[in-house]
């Protein structure tokens, strides 16, 4: 499965496909922002997680101004990578996660070229990204994808220009 995947805005098409794989190969606070409920997958965060991603169907343009995407390789989603508007015009932010049987095999990368493909597309300049020293798979995604990397005190900060070549997909 190395390598080939493709990019579908999130909607009520594939919300629940993916909030599936999010329940079944993701802890919460590693796929949306925290909330009261009981831990792990209640029925309270699933829903908190269908709305998390209903305010964004708005897209950059949106209130949110965040445009989120389900991951798909082999016909099946496996995660989900999104970009934000940030202050600075033409630059966005990214982040992303995959289901833990997706790591591993390149789908990250090829998911953050195609998410660079769509900045482009959308009129952006700069994608620029977040992590922490230790997330190894992060920062190889990041390399993979010619990001730009400054450390600060366990914090890593990528920046990818999309001016120059595109990464190849």
């Amino acid at each position: 499965m190395t390598g080939a995947v493709r990019l579908e805005p999130v909607s009520e098409a594939n919300l629940e496909p993916l909030l599936s794989v999010a329940a079944a190969e993701a802890e919460p606070e590693d796929v949306m922002p925290p909330v009261e409920a009981p831990a792990g997958w209640s029925l309270a965060r699933r829903d908190a997680f269908r709305e998390f991603h209903r305010a964004r169907f708005g897209g950059l343009d949106g209130p949110t101004r965040t445009r989120m995407y389900a991951i798909v390789a082999a016909g099946e989603v496996i995660g989900m990578v999104r970009m934000t508007r940030c202050a600075e015009p033409g630059t966005v932010e990214t982040g992303m996660w995959l289901g833990r049987s997706a790591r591993g095999q390149g789908l990250g990368a090829a998911a953050l070229r195609e998410l660079l493909h769509a900045a482009a597309a959308a009129g952006m300049h700069t994608v620029v990204a977040e992590t922490t020293a230790d997330n190894r798979g992060a920062l190889s995604v990041l390399r993979k994808c010619g990001a730009a990397l400054r450390e600060n005190g366990g914090k890593v900060r990528a920046e990818m220009c999309l001016d120059t070549v595109l990464p190849v997909r």
